[in-house]
């Protein structure tokens, strides 16, 4: 079945920006649509409209900041025929406004959009061990903590790591949680932000923070494959000039 999937995600990234239907999807994979549907979350843990969306906004991403266009313009370019419900679906995914993620772009602002701060319950942490496969290649690991596989918003908590191979994810408030890490090469720091592609992704993985204790989660990470959302860092840009404070999957 993951090669049914695989052939809709390929026409998603070929037509995003189209009207794609839930239909038209299914005949790509060759499957009907109600089957094709339920295939799919299983495959890559959300639904075929929510992945859609993920590609539409990290294309969107792209044009921020490669182009000048105007946002209502490249919001039509990526799919959409509404400002208002591209904008909120951008900022929701993102932290930002796309006016206000290009602005800090280009501006240079070494700040990442704010870690989400609970404001009650008790706090917990995540912590453990990242296995990425065997690479000469210098990188750097974005660890975070989600509500949903999708990477909506600022992270619970988040951690960067660079020279080791474990991770900690502090002040988690108790609850379930989506734990999802990205690894992108820093070997050539000048490279334009959105040419710089995760060499490895984890899947999403579950934790379970009660009574604000400890819970650890190996990561085991792997190449990205055609399955995977675009991982979208948030304000990724702004890494290759000043490692902020606190930087999340986004």
């Amino acid at each position: 079945m993951q090669a049914a999937v695989e052939r809709a995600i390929k026409s998603m990234w070929e037509r995003y920006d189209e009207p794609l239907t839930l239909a038209e999807l299914a005949d790509a994979a060759i499957l009907s649509r109600f089957y094709f549907s339920r295939v799919f979350r299983n495959v890559t843990g959300t639904s075929p409209g929510r992945f859609l969306t993920a590609i539409r906004l990290y294309k969107a991403k792209n044009l921020l900041l490669s182009t000048s266009l105007s946002v209502t313009e490249l919001s039509y370019r990526v799919g959409y025929n509404s400002l208002g419900t591209f904008t909120t679906r951008f900022t929701k995914s993102v932290g930002v406004s796309p006016a206000k993620y290009r602005y800090m772009a280009q501006d240079g602002i070494s700040r990442a959009p704010a870690v989400s701060t609970p404001t009650a319950g008790r706090m917990g942490s995540v912590y453990g061990t990242l296995n990425l496969p065997p690479t000469t290649t210098p990188k750097r690991v974005y660890v975070g903590g989600f509500s949903g596989p999708l990477v909506e918003g600022p992270p619970a908590s988040c951690d960067i790591v660079d020279c080791s191979d474990t991770y900690r994810l502090p002040a988690m408030p108790d609850g379930q949680w989506c734990i999802r890490a990205a690894a992108v090469a820093i070997t050539h720091t000048d490279v334009q932000p959105w040419d710089r592609k995760p060499l490895f992704v984890s899947g999403h993985l579950a934790a379970d923070v009660r009574h604000g204790g400890s819970v650890r989660l190996d990561i085991d990470m792997r190449p990205m494959s055609l399955i995977d959302l675009p991982i979208l860092l948030a304000l990724p840009e702004l890494d290759s000039m000043q490692l902020p404070e606190q930087l999340a999957v986004g």
